[in-house]
Parts: structure tokens; C-alpha cells; sequence
């Protein structure tokens, strides 16, 4: 009777063996070979994931260069107009590479006009600004939107081919008939998520660094509209 035990429990463990071991032929698939059973769409969600991944790198750089900033620059500014040195003022604006100074340089451009006309004249270069920041935006939106409606067409197409096989095979139905149409499915799924999912992170990480920056711009502006109502000594 143990014997017979011992040689239930060895069967037991080979077939929990191979089992094993076809899991693990599956698992280690390449992923490229995987991508590839998706059919065409999987290249649509390719150019998509490229174009996010440049649109959040590209973007970044900008929004860090956007965002530094000389923390002397606005005494400087107060230091030369209330001293009366627009034109010095001016040609600090113009060799400081950034959003404030632009904006600054446009307030500065409308001295002796009504404060009106001023701060008009700033809001509109920072709604230029931020325009140039936001650029890309919209394509990692639609990316985020769009690539997982894409990654379910091709599930409907590949559902589509596994049951037109099926139908072709009639009563001689077989797995690896229904497997190209059930991975096409799978895979397009998977796929169009992922870049969705990528997409959408993009998008509200750099939407988030572009508030930050537009704080600090609006911050900007007000510091400057205080140099040019601070009453003279």
C-alpha cells in the first residue's frame, strides 16, 4: 500500500513537473514574437507609444529649462526701474532665457501706458507662454484616449478570425486553428492598455509641471505690478 502511494505521489509530481515546464516555455515567449501576433494594429500602437514617450521626454526638458529661474532676477528689475534704467531693465529681460522674463519684458515695453494696458499686454505673452508649454499635449490626450478603443478593434477583428476559422474547419475544429485569432485579441488588448495607460500618466505629469510653472508666473506678475505701483520715496 505505500508502495503503491509513493508511485501515485511520483506520477503526481512529474505531470505537476510538466505542467511546470510548459508554463515556463510559454512565459519565456519573446515579446517581440508576441507583439507580432497581434497583426497590424500592433504597429499603429507602436507609433503611438513612440510618440508619447518622445512628446514626455521632449516636453520635459522644456518645462525644466522653463522653470529655472534666477532668484535675483526681479530685485534687479525693481533695482533698475525705480532707478529709472528701463533700458537696462529691458536688456536683462532680453538675455534671460524664460517665460517671466519675456512676460516682464512685454510689462516693461508698456511703461507710461494705463495699468490696464499693462497687465493686458503681460496676460496676452503668458497665454503665449503657455501655449509653447502645452505643445504636444493634445496628441498625448488622444493617445491616452485612443489606443485602448484601437487595442479592442483589434480584439474584435482577432475574435472576428477565430470564429471565421472555425467556421472554415466545420466539424475538424482544432486549438491552433482559433489560436492566431484568439491571440490577435489577446495581445491587441494588452497592447492598446499599456499604451493607454503610458499616455495617460504622460499627459497628467506634465500637465501638473505646467500648472507649477503657471504659478509661477502668475506670481510674476504680480511682483511686477507691486514694482510699478510701489509709490516713490
Amino acid at each position: 500500500m505505500n508502495l503503491l502511494q509513493i508511485t501515485a505521489a511520483q506520477d503526481t509530481m512529474n505531470q505537476f513537473g510538466q505542467a511546470a515546464a510548459d508554463i515556463e516555455t510559454v512565459t519565456t515567449m519573446n515579446a517581440l514574437d508576441l507583439a507580432f501576433k497581434g497583426g497590424w494594429i500592433m504597429v499603429v500602437l507602436l507609433l503611438l507609444l513612440l510618440l508619447s514617450v518622445y512628446v514626455l521626454i521632449e516636453r520635459t526638458l522644456v518645462i525644466n529649462k522653463s522653470g529655472k529661474e534666477d532668484d535675483s532676477f526681479m530685485n534687479r528689475i525693481k533695482d533698475y526701474i525705480l532707478d529709472g534704467k528701463i533700458d537696462t531693465a529691458l536688456s536683462l529681460c532680453r538675455n534671460t532665457d524664460s517665460p517671466s522674463s519675456r512676460m516682464v519684458e512685454k510689462g516693461i515695453t508698456r511703461l507710461g501706458r494705463p495699468t490696464s494696458d499693462v497687465m493686458s499686454a503681460i496676460e496676452n505673452q503668458g497665454n503665449i507662454e503657455i501655449s509653447k508649454l502645452e505643445k504636444g499635449l493634445p496628441l498625448l490626450a488622444t493617445a491616452a484616449a485612443g489606443a485602448p478603443m484601437i487595442g479592442f478593434l483589434g480584439t474584435v477583428t482577432g475574435m472576428v478570425k477565430a470564429f471565421m476559422s472555425m467556421a472554415s474547419a466545420g466539424a475538424n475544429v482544432d486549438v491552433n486553428i482559433l489560436s492566431t485569432g484568439i491571440y490577435e485579441a489577446l495581445v491587441t488588448t494588452v497592447g492598446g492598455l499599456v499604451v493607454g495607460i503610458i499616455a495617460l500618466f504622460a499627459f497628467n505629469y506634465l500637465t501638473t509641471r505646467i500648472k507649477g510653472i503657471v504659478n509661477k508666473l502668475e506670481m510674476r506678475i504680480m511682483e511686477f505690478m507691486d514694482i510699478l505701483n510701489e509709490p516713490v520715496a
